[in-house]
């Protein structure tokens, strides 16, 4: 195994402005947490009192209405950098809350969904029929998939793996949490990895992959994606265990020992969420799963996806 050197990051968009200020993450040197100014975040939620999740749902357009009103509180440069952090290679992730404003789930799911469409556009969610997924973790549980199963290691992966569409970012947001210990959010950037050279230029890392979802899903499409591919001469991923078929014993063994080593390395982190934050990740470079929880029959988490691609312009 090649041991990786310590990487210095440079935090590029630290900065106070009147209506927010990015700093460095205190849980990870490669993110940033944004704080917002309470008195903004009311009247963002104040001036869509009358949006229900129904609307958003129903009517598309009102997505990007959130977002225009939440850049016309924070401000255009929020926007700006929100997107140019995700987009860089060095950092690419951060964590926003609503800092204590509301405790209604509707309101954390238009939070959200501003913020999304001031980076892009979220894809289509067939597991939901909509263009978020909310979902519970539970004590006990028959899905036919590991995002629902508590007690186990949810493994490394990249979103949007068994769909024909782009998915540039994650979002992933604590919606409500009762007895749970555990279950942190697992986070690997792919600069971090140490064996990232050698899976990366391993002559299977250009073979394409067929990728076929569980009927949880709602996805009947097959998809063939190779497992690295490159933006802007970096390396970036494509990767789920689960959901991989490949054709020949090498490609298996390849997977396996790529994910064996993806839950190995020491650059992997656990993250802590507090309910009514969320994170956002760039999808094709940083890596996630989740913590084993520990068992309570208790236990209740629900939690908020969205992911898509990025805007155009």
């Amino acid at each position: 195994m090649t041991i990786a050197t310590e990487t210095k990051v440079e935090m590029k968009y630290l900065t106070k402005q009147p209506g927010y200020e990015i700093m460095p993450h205190p849980q990870h040197k490669r993110m940033y947490h944004i704080q917002l100014d309470n008195q903004l975040l009311q009247q963002f939620f104040a001036g869509c009192k009358d949006v229900s999740e129904q609307v958003l749902q129903y009517t598309p357009y009102a997505r990007q209405v959130l977002a225009y009103q939440f850049r016309e509180l924070f401000g255009q440069s929020f926007m700006q950098n929100i997107r140019d952090i995700l987009n860089e290679r060095e950092t690419g992730g951060f964590t926003i809350g609503v800092q204590g404003q509301t405790e209604e789930t509707e309101e954390f799911v238009k939070f959200a969904t501003a913020l999304t469409h001031l980076i892009g556009i979220p894809n289509f969610d067939a597991m939901t029929g909509t263009f978020y997924a909310r979902f519970t973790v539970k004590d006990t549980d028959n899905s036919d998939s590991y995002l629902r199963q508590a007690y186990r290691l949810f493994t490394l992966h990249t979103d949007g793996t068994f769909v024909d569409e782009p998915t540039d970012w994650l979002l992933m947001m604590k919606m409500d949490e009762k007895n749970a210990k555990g279950g942190e959010s697992r986070l690997l950037h792919l600069d971090d990895w140490e064996d990232l050279d050698k899976f990366s230029k391993h002559p299977i890392a250009s073979v394409k992959i067929t990728y076929k979802a569980p009927p949880s899903k709602n996805v009947q499409q097959t998809v063939e994606r190779t497992t690295f591919y490159e933006i802007n001469n970096k390396p970036c991923i494509c990767f789920i265990d689960q959901f991989a078929y490949p054709e020949t014993i090498d490609e298996a063994m390849y997977l396996k020992e790529m994910s064996e080593s993806l839950e190995n390395s020491p650059a992997t982190h656990a993250l802590k969420l507090p309910v009514g934050d969320l994170v956002m990740l760039n999808n094709t470079f940083w890596m996630h799963g989740r913590a084993a929880f520990e068992k309570h029959p208790e236990l209740h988490r629900e939690l908020m996806r969205q992911r898509g691609y990025f805007a155009r312009v």
